[in-house]
């Protein structure tokens, strides 16, 4: 058992995860928890997350002094650093340059970094820095442009990190991060299969005398969450909402994959109803909660005619909180229909296993409870469906040209075995049109853009470098099978700094 105390960090349950992949259970806490709440977790260890406060502010958040007095191994990470190192005595500073990117340690030893050789690269994102460490602390690691990169106390308990270990861009961190478990006498014991059971346990435990209302969309997430209320002998019903913002042919595939499974499933249609508030309406924050608005509403008018329900179920994830400054004292990104979009007076209590979860964590949850490979592996669809895929105002008529082109790449990357090499694919139509040339006439087409990018847990991404003949044909298909497209481009940016949808 591991406490990470949460600072605000946009990667904070990243560190969650990359201690889950090496067979640790852990627990986020804000990072302002009471040392006795923390001291009755029974922690092996302490992690103290990165945040975008100053150490320098009066105001920053701190952890317990307690903490501190307690002796068990901690490991701060960036902001974390900060906070050890000023706690005991050190000098935390403006830095004369923002650090944010890849850098490489130069020079690093000690335990910490036990097996590691030659520079390593990790990832920085700060704008103070330790200028001076605690007296007897030892420096165990530098940069170019940062001397005090990592720090160890003189009894090699407690030990600073200036960079991320946590994330992708920082390729050796996992190995930084099993160092400090082993110095830490933590235990690595823990399993997927123990977190399937714990879900279990809880939702059985939550939901015990009320009935389960599960929005499901015919994604992983939402299929898992049914297969889960199932397993866990939960009163549900799910009700998929056709709401006109949905993929090509995706309705009849939804039903025919849900159905066979033993879902209880009811279906709404409320296309209409959609396109209705979403008329005329070009900022993507506002569609967003339109839609979070409408189906709660459809939710509402499901549970009186059906109901009565206790609780809504939704499949959301950490990713879509993160986004929605759900952590603590976390920046908000965009908002996510079912977690920014939706209203204080719910009329439900909300039931959402998923929510510290990432995407491959729920596939491997989806492959325990038997979800067959076909629904498993779907690429992820955002909940407000095509609405923020298409810049601009939602039109019906801009809602097919989008559906045609879309169905094209995704039938296109299968057919070339593409499909599967990516994270996530798909269209956006853009909010303007380009002159072109067919049948020697001047036409002004639509103008379409391609995304595909490679992640693990959608926190970060790479766009995905698809063949050169590959992009073409797809190009050529596009303005062939969907006429009014008249110019296809391809979306070169990662994330960060873009986010994988353009909206």
């Amino acid at each position: 058992m591991v406490v990470v105390l949460d600072f605000g960090s946009q990667y904070t349950l990243l560190i969650a995860r990359r201690l889950r992949e090496l067979g640790v259970w852990c627990e986020i806490l804000p990072g302002t928890t009471p040392w006795e709440k923390i001291k009755a977790r029974k922690p092996q260890a302490v992690i103290l997350s990165g945040g975008p406060a100053s150490v320098r502010d009066p105001n920053a958040p701190q952890p317990d002094p307690g903490l501190f007095s307690s002796g068990i191994p901690i490991l701060g990470i960036c902001y974390g650093m900060q906070l050890l190192a000023r706690s005991f005595g050190g000098q935390v500073s403006r830095s004369v340059q923002r650090e944010y990117g890849k850098a490489v340690l130069i020079r690093h030893e000690g335990p910490l970094f036990q097996g590691l050789e030659g520079e390593i690269q990790v990832w920085m994102s700060h704008s103070d820095v330790v200028t001076e460490p605690p007296r007897g602390w030892q420096v165990v690691a530098a940069t170019d442009t940062c001397p005090i990169a990592a720090i160890s106390s003189p009894d090699g308990c407690l030990h600073g990190l200036q960079f991320h270990p946590e994330v992708v861009h920082t390729p050796q961190g996992k190995s930084i991060l099993e160092n400090f478990l082993y110095l830490a006498g933590v235990r690595r014991d823990w399993t997927p299969r123990h977190a399937l059971e714990s879900l279990i346990s809880e939702v059985r435990a939550r939901a015990q005398g009320g009935r389960v209302l599960l929005g499901v969309s015919g994604g992983v997430d939402s299929t898992t969450l049914a297969l889960l209320l199932a397993r866990a002998g939960v009163d549900h019903l799910a009700v998929f909402v056709d709401h006109g913002l949905l993929r090509l042919g995706e309705r009849e595939e939804v039903e025919g994959a849900l159905r066979p499974l033993g879902v209880n499933l009811h279906v709404v249609e409320t296309k209409q109803r959609f396109l209705s508030a979403l008329r005329g309406v070009v900022d993507p924050e506002e569609k967003r909660r339109i839609i979070g608005r409408e189906f709660i509403r459809v939710f509402e008018e499901v549970a009186r005619k059906l109901g009565p329900f206790k609780y809504l179920a939704q499949g959301t994830l950490y990713p879509d909180v993160i986004e929605s400054a759900g952590g603590h004292g976390a920046a908000n990104i965009k908002s996510h229909h079912n977690v920014g979009g939706l209203p204080k007076e719910l009329g439900f209590e909300l039931l959402e296993p998923f929510r510290y979860l990432f995407k491959d964590e729920v596939r491997r949850l989806a492959r325990l409870l038997g979800l067959p490979e076909g629904l498993r592996l779907r690429h992820p669809f955002p909940g407000p469906g095509l609405a923020v895929r298409i810049l601009g105002e939602v039109t019906e008529e801009r809602l097919e040209i989008l559906r045609r082109a879309d169905a094209v790449f995704i039938q296109a990357l299968k057919e070339r075995g593409l499909y599967e090499e990516v994270w996530q694919a798909f269209c956006v139509l853009l909010p303007v049109r380009s002159v072109g040339v067919a049948g020697d006439e001047r036409v002004y087409g639509h103008v379409v853009a391609l995304r595909a990018v490679t992640s693990v847990d959608g926190m970060t991404a790479d766009w995905a470098p698809l063949p050169h003949g590959f992009l073409d044909e797809v190009a050529r298909r596009i303005t062939r099978q969907v006429p009014e497209v008249g110019r296809v481009v391809y979306d070169i940016t990662s994330k960060p700094p873009a986010t994988i949808e353009w909206e």
